[in-house]
């Protein structure tokens, strides 16, 4: 029987392979390239799914980020503050994410490790934390969980169409 610890570690483990599948065997350029002139690239949109994931993780568990404590931050040598997960970003910011696939996929696999880990040791319990009170009703964990999931389904869904269209 599957616990609801074992079914997040899937679905996170799915987005991370779904990163790497996105990312692979595309050039740099590809990774940059914008299918209208303020579109997403692939690389921004897996990049950011990540750091919202890496994030988002690291505050419900009270760790440090991969993308700091790992040294993801400097790898990449974005021009931003250690801080930005790519909310709210605009199209020149968009278009200052260009990356490696390698790198891409490296920093995929760090913040799927760290997440499953931490889903992982979860109890049915743990998932009705409250984890955000600005809201009403206030978040739990399991419903930030889902949001996470969500919202990287839907980056990941759009990287890959782009890809398709290269």
């Amino acid at each position: 029987m599957s616990t609801a610890a074992d079914i997040l570690a899937d679905a996170f483990g799915r987005i991370g392979e779904g990163a790497e599948i996105a990312v692979d065997g595309l050039s740099p350029e590809d990774l940059a390239h914008r299918i209208a002139p303020d579109a997403n690239t692939i690389g921004w949109l897996v990049w950011h799914l990540l750091r919202v994931q890496d994030a988002q993780i690291a505050d419900v568990a009270g760790t440090d980020e991969v993308w700091t404590s790992a040294g993801w931050q400097q790898r990449f040598g974005l021009p931003f503050d250690a801080a930005e997960t790519g909310y709210g970003q605009s199209s020149d910011e968009v278009g200052a994410v260009t990356t490696t696939s390698e790198l891409l996929v490296g920093y995929a696999r760090a913040v799927t490790q760290v997440t499953q880990e931490y889903v992982n040791a979860l109890s049915n319990d743990d998932l009705d934390r409250i984890v955000d009170e600005s809201w009403d009703p206030p978040v739990t964990l399991a419903v930030r969980l889902v949001s996470i999931l969500d919202d990287d389904l839907k980056h990941l869904g759009q990287a890959e169409y782009v890809k398709g269209l290269l």
